[in-house]
C-alpha cells in the first residue's frame, strides 16, 4: 500500500514500512509543508495511509484530501493537538501518536533546564564568550542551588512523575497537580497532591509544566496564576507554548514577580514573544526536549508500527481519541 511521510524523519520506522512491502514517499521538501502543498500532495498520491508531525495541521480539508481510502493518520508525537480527532471519527480514519518512548528524555531535558536556570549557566556561557570574565569574583553570577528546594508538577503523567523521580535525588520536596490523583505514586515518592494548582504555584520554588494542550489548559499559567508564584520562584515548560501566557510571563519576568523561566516550547512557534530574547532570566530552547537519537528513533518505529497495524486490518496500538 501507499504511505506518505510529510517530513524525513528516522529511518526506522521507514524501513519497517518497506519491509512489509509498502511504498514509502516522503516530502522532498526538508521543512514543514503549507496546507496547500499537503493538500495538492495527498490528492495526487492516492495514499492509504499518512505520517505527519506536530507541525502538519491536519484538519477536515486535509483529511478529505487524502480520500476515502485513507485509513491512518500516523502522528510522529505525543501530543495530537495539531490533528482533528473529530473530523476523523466521522470519516472512521484512525489517528495514532507514539506514546512513552519521550519519556525519559523529555523528563532529562526538563531537569537540565530546572539546573541550568537556576544556576544561570547559559547566561554564563554568553558571559564567557563575550570575554567579560577578568578573573573569579565572589559574587559573579550568582545562582541558586535546587537541593532541598520544592518541586511542583502540574501534569502528572509518565514525563511529569519522571521528573519528579529525578528530583527526588536532589532531596526536592515535591507537589503535584494533576485531574487524577495517584496515591500509589505519592506512597513510592513522598510527594504530595494538590486539587487546586494554585497551591502548587504558591508554594513550589521550581515549576514544571506537563499537561496537554487542551482547551482548558491554553493559558493555563496566565498573569494571575504567575503572581501567585514566589518572587523566587522558576518556571520550566516542556509540554506545548500556548500552556504558557507569553506576554504575561514576559511581564512578570521584566516585573522580577519571578526569578525566571526555561522553555522549550513556544507560544506562536517558530515565533517568539518580542522582548523574551532580551532577558538574560529566560532560556529559550527550540522544542528540542525529545531531541536524542534513541527516543527520535523509537517515535519512527512506533509510528510505523501504528500505520502497519492499520494496513492489516487491525486496531492500532496507539489510538487517540477526543
Amino acid at each position: 500500500m501507499k504511505i506518505f511521510i510529510t517530513r524525513n524523519i528516522p529511518d526506522r520506522g521507514i524501513k519497517l514500512l518497506q519491509e512489509r512491502g509498502h511504498e514509502v514517499t516522503v516530502s522532498s521538501e526538508d521543512r514543514v509543508l503549507t496546507k496547500e502543498e499537503l493538500i495538492a500532495k495527498l490528492k495526487a498520491g492516492g495514499y492509504d495511509a499518512v505520517l505527519c508531525l506536530l507541525t502538519d495541521k491536519i484538519d477536515a480539508d486535509v483529511m478529505d484530501a487524502a480520500g476515502k481510502q485513507v485509513k491512518i493518520f500516523a502522528n510522529y508525537a505525543v501530543g495530537f493537538d495539531n490533528v482533528d480527532i473529530k473530523a476523523a471519527a466521522e470519516r472512521a480514519i484512525f489517528v495514532t501518536n507514539t506514546p512513552g518512548v519521550l519519556t525519559n528524555s523529555v523528563a532529562e531535558f526538563a531537569f537540565a533546564l530546572i539546573l541550568a536556570i537556576a544556576h544561570r549557566i547559559p547566561e554564563a556561557d554568553r558571559f564567557s564568550r563575550a570575554g567579560k570574565y577578568q578573573g573569579w569574583e565572589p559574587e559573579l553570577l550568582l545562582g541558586q542551588e535546587i537541593s532541598g528546594k520544592t518541586l511542583g508538577i502540574v501534569g502528572l503523567g509518565r514525563i511529569g512523575s519522571r521528573v519528579a523521580f529525578h528530583a527526588r535525588g536532589f532531596e526536592m520536596p515535591t507537589l503535584y497537580y494533576d485531574v487524577v490523583r495517584n496515591e500509589a505514586f505519592e506512597k513510592e515518592s513522598g510527594a504530595v497532591f494538590s486539587a487546586n494548582v494554585d497551591d502548587v504555584l504558591r508554594e513550589a520554588d521550581i515549576v514544571s509544566i506537563h499537561v496537554p494542550l487542551l482547551p482548558t489548559t491554553k493559558h493555563l499559567i496566565n498573569a494571575e496564576r504567575l503572581a501567585l508564584m514566589k518572587p523566587t520562584a522558576y518556571l520550566v515548560n516542556t509540554s506545548r507554548g500556548p500552556v504558557v501566557d507569553e506576554a504575561a510571563l514576559l511581564d512578570a519576568l521584566r516585573a522580577k514577580r519571578i526569578r525566571g523561566a526555561a522553555l522549550d516550547v513556544w507560544e506562536f512557534e517558530p515565533k517568539l514573544t518580542p522582548g523574551l530574547t532580551e532577558l538574560d532570566t529566560v532560556i529559550l530552547t527550540p522544542h528540542i526536549a525529545s531531541a536524542t537519537d534513541q527516543a527520535r528513533q523509537e517515535m519512527s518505529r512506533i509510528a510505523a508500527e501504528n500505520i502497519i497495524a492499520a494496513l492489516e486490518g487491525k486496531t492500532p496500538p496507539n489510538i487517540v481519541k477526543g
